[in-house]
């Protein structure tokens, strides 16, 4: 509070000024920006950045998976049987006895779009299997000749 010293007889010998000091307001605005400022960008998610590669341990593989196989030629297998897009609900819930909870792997291969494994995708999830696996190789290595992104 700003005071100014006079001296009157019969006063005390101060004054009140009656504005307001904005000092300490501005310093802590100031203060706020700032942080503001510094944790804006840490709140998006949407920045591009190199992953490294994952070197999480394998899963034990179960005793008999299931496995639906998206082939360069576009061919559905489930198990070792081709089957098309009428049949494909029957032949998985034939292959896992109708267990939704059952984890279904998927493997396709490289040339296949990504449009084709969406659509082996959204067949899985219109039958009710939701827990799917998708098939790689382990360690992250890349066949001789093959591409990387």
């Amino acid at each position: 509070m700003a005071m100014t010293l006079r001296d009157r007889g019969d006063d005390d010998g101060f004054d009140e000024v009656g504005e307001i000091n904005v000092t300490p307001f501005i310093d802590v605005i100031l203060v706020l920006l700032i942080i503001f400022m510094v944790a804006a960008p840490l709140s998006t998610v949407d920045t591009a950045i190199d992953l490294p590669v994952s070197n999480a341990r394998p899963e034990p593989r179960p005793s008999k998976p299931v496995v639906v196989t998206l082939k360069a030629d576009r061919t559905v297998l489930v198990g070792e049987d081709a089957v098309d897009a009428s049949r494909f609900t029957a032949a998985i819930d034939m292959q896992t006895r109708a267990d939704l909870d059952q984890r279904i792997f998927l493997r396709a291969d490289r040339s296949v779009s990504y449009e084709d494994v969406t659509r082996i995708l959204n067949l899985l999830r219109g039958a009710g299997y939701l827990k799917v696996a998708l098939v790689g190789l382990e360690g992250g290595s890349t066949p001789a000749g093959a591409r990387t992104p």
